[in-house]
């Protein structure tokens, strides 16, 4: 087994003069920097808080898991001859608020629409996505389901 480590940095940008001395006295507004990499501006996803035109982490949640997925398929299919072309996941993901505070994912849906080269890889292709999701290591690392509702096309 080999370790993986991740380092960022979460610095808070929101600070508005008064720091939070209460609710509506500060942004929500962060940065997160990774060494050598673009960094990026995020907010919460409470619509009296935050920005709806900033992403937020539950956005960042669903991405990662799209392109967790996307990439571990696309590697399958390299190497069992597989050609694709053309790859799209329109992602949803499902958050349930707690009335207490809090809540937590249900599950998110992975809506990966791709094309392949020929009639003969579309079931092959259909079946690396079970195999895409248990090499995944962000799917791995949740406590709710990822559900995938491939659909291949043949590019003529």
């Amino acid at each position: 087994m080999r370790a993986h480590q991740y380092k960022i940095t979460t610095k808070w940008t929101g600070n508005k003069g008064h720091g939070t001395a209460n609710v509506s006295a500060y942004k929500r507004t962060h940065i997160v920097i990774s060494a050598n990499k673009p960094e990026l501006q995020l907010t919460t996803d409470n619509a009296l808080y935050g920005d709806k035109n900033m992403h937020n982490p539950e956005d960042l949640l669903t991405a990662s898991v799209s392109s967790c997925h996307m990439m571990s398929f696309l590697y399958l299919c390299a190497l069992e001859g597989i050609i694709v072309t053309e790859y799209t996941d329109n992602a949803i993901g499902n958050l349930m608020e707690d009335p207490k505070g809090g809540g937590h994912f249900l599950d998110i849906n992975l809506n990966p629409r791709f094309v392949v080269t020929e009639d003969s890889m579309v079931g092959s292709a259909i079946e690396l996505h079970l195999k895409a999701h248990e090499i995944c290591f962000i799917a791995n690392s949740l406590n709710f389901p990822v559900i995938i509702n491939p659909i291949c096309l043949v590019h003529k």
